[in-house]
């Protein structure tokens, strides 16, 4: 794949990573946000210290909020079109729209799922703050496992294919993905920091909406990069009139 063609992809993945922004961040605003200010209500309820705000609440969950989820958007979407780049061919023989597809769905359950299974998000009014440092490198590291061992499962079910065919040797590295993870699940230490009195229901809404927020992060970037990425790489011919052809009806 030459320069240019990467160039354009980075450029629509950034764009479709904008729109899936705009995306999670209207499920976020509508999902999220009154989550966390019902645990944020519990929070000074239960509490006897008092915080000044250095940002207000209002800015956060309007501007702040937007500002970070459309960032990340574009960041997450400029890479994932650089994976696509390198992915594209090496995968299997998937369209551009279905590798983009399967691309998205592989990163949503590496990258997010399988660290939220083990370190579940919680509320802003969980966790204790002295830990903080130990629960994130925690999460990154179980994201880094679980990336990597994607990758493994990935480059293990290519060479089993040409021996097995290709469902078994999905089966087998989907599979093998499956133990290594429940390994890395048993190996690192378990973090439960949530109150006793906290409002599971609570709690239970809040983890949804986090994952809803990825799911139509990762979900919406895979429809429309795969619709941009389709049409850079797969153009339909045009007539000399200006029409598009239509292939000949046998």
């Amino acid at each position: 794949m030459n320069s240019a063609t990467v160039r354009n992809l980075l450029v629509r993945g950034m764009l479709a990573g904008l729109a899936a922004g705009a995306l999670a961040l209207v499920v976020a605003y509508l999902l999220g946000e009154p989550n966390v200010d019902q645990a944020i209500s519990f929070e000074e309820a239960h509490s006897h210290e008092h915080e000044m705000e250095v940002v207000s609440r209002s800015l956060q969950s309007t501007a702040g909020l937007a500002t970070g989820v459309l960032v990340y958007g574009v960041a997450f979407g400029g890479i994932a079109a650089l994976a696509y780049a390198f992915a594209l061919g090496r995968v299997g023989r998937f369209t551009p729209r279905a590798t983009a597809l399967l691309l998205s769905g592989c990163a949503l359950v590496a990258v997010y799922l399988v660290p939220f299974l083990k370190y579940p998000a919680n509320p802003p009014s969980v966790g204790n703050p002295d830990t903080i440092g130990k629960r994130t490198t925690l999460y990154f590291l179980m994201m880094l496992l679980s990336v990597l061992l994607a990758i493994a499962a990935t480059l293990l079910g290519k060479r089993l294919a040409p021996n097995l065919g290709t469902w078994w040797a999905t089966v087998i590295a989907l599979a093998a993905f499956g133990v290594a993870v429940g390994l890395a699940y048993a190996f690192l230490p378990a973090i439960n920091e949530v109150p006793k009195t906290f409002p599971a229901t609570l709690l239970w809404r809040f983890r949804l909406s986090a994952l809803a927020i990825q799911a139509s992060l990762w979900g919406g970037f895979g429809l429309l990069f795969g619709e941009l990425a389709e049409r850079l790489l797969n153009p339909k011919p045009v007539t000399a009139g200006g029409a598009r052809a239509v292939p000949a009806a046998h």
